[in-house]
C-alpha cells in the first residue's frame, strides 16, 4: 500500500515560516523596548522669563467705507476721503512711511425686489489703513482726528513695542537661568549628575490685546477718548532637556 504525504508538505512550511516571523517579531520587539529605555534616561526642566516695558508704538488699523450708484464714484469718494487721512495724519507729524494700506474691496449692493431677481443698485468700497504712531502722546486726539477726516470705522488699536526681540532676548535670558537653577536642584536633591543639553525649546507671549475704538465714538463731541498706555510684559517659557550621566 502506497501512502501519499504530499498534502503536509505546505502544513512544515507554513510553520517554519510563523516560527521565523515570530521569532523576528521578538527580536525587533526586544530592540524597540531596549531603544526607548535608552532615550527615556533624560530629564526636562521649565523655566520662565518676563520682562515688562512701557510700549513706545500704536498701531492703528482704520477702515474707510463709501458707496456710490457706480463703482468709479464710490473709488473715487473713497481716494478723496484716503487722500484727506493721509494729509491729516502728516499734518500731525506721521511719516509717510508709517502709513500704508493692507487691504482694498469693491463690494456690489444688491437690490432684492418681491419675486424678482436680484439686481446691482449700487457698489461699496473698502479700503483699509494701519498707522504706526510713534508719538504716543498723540494717541488720543488721533483717534478722534482720523474720524473726522473720513474714517468710518478703527478695527484695531494695538499699543506694542517697537523693538520686540532685545526684550525677547533678555527674557530668554532670564527663563534659561530659571531652568538651569531647577537642574542644579534637582542635582543636589536626588544625587544624579547632568550631562549635555539634548534638547531645546521655546515659546512666548504675554503681547497686548487690542483696544476696539468705533467711529461713532469719536462723534459723540464728548472729546478725545482716554486711552491708558501701562506697561507690557514680554514673557518666554523654555524646556531644556539634559541626559543623565
Amino acid at each position: 500500500m502506497q501512502y501519499i504525504m504530499q498534502p503536509y508538505k505546505p502544513l512544515v512550511i507554513a510553520g517554519t515560516v510563523a516560527l521565523v516571523l515570530a521569532s523576528l517579531f521578538m527580536i525587533v520587539q526586544t530592540k524597540h523596548t531596549l531603544d526607548t529605555a535608552a532615550s527615556t534616561n533624560t530629564v526636562s526642566f521649565n523655566g520662565e522669563g518676563k520682562v515688562l516695558a512701557k510700549p513706545d508704538v500704536g498701531i492703528m488699523d482704520l477702515s474707510i467705507v463709501t458707496e456710490g450708484s457706480t463703482s468709479k464714484i464710490a473709488q473715487d469718494e473713497n481716494s478723496k476721503k484716503s487722500k484727506a487721512l493721509t494729509d491729516y495724519l502728516k499734518g500731525q507729524g506721521v511719516d509717510e512711511k508709517d502709513i500704508k494700506t493692507t487691504g482694498y474691496n469693491i463690494y456690489p449692493q444688491y437690490f432684492y425686489p418681491n419675486y424678482a431677481k436680484p439686481t446691482i443698485s449700487g457698489y461699496q468700497v473698502n479700503q483699509m489703513v494701519q498707522v504706526k504712531v510713534r508719538d504716543l502722546d498723540k494717541v488720543d486726539d488721533l483717534l478722534s482726528g482720523v474720524v473726522a477726516a473720513g474714517v468710518n470705522q478703527v478695527n484695531n488699536l494695538q499699543l506694542t513695542i517697537d523693538d520686540q526681540d532685545k526684550l525677547e532676548s533678555e527674557a530668554r535670558a532670564k527663563a534659561i537661568e530659571d531652568a538651569e537653577a531647577k537642574a542644579d536642584e534637582l542635582e543636589g536633591q536626588l544625587g544624579i549628575k547632568l550631562g549635555r543639553i539634548v534638547n531645546f525649546s521655546e515659546s512666548t507671549g504675554g503681547y497686548p490685546g487690542p483696544v476696539m475704538y468705533s467711529a461713532a465714538e469719536g462723534r459723540g463731541g464728548g472729546g478725545a477718548p482716554s486711552i491708558p498706555v501701562g506697561q507690557n510684559e514680554i514673557a518666554v517659557q523654555v524646556t531644556i532637556t539634559y541626559q543623565i550621566k
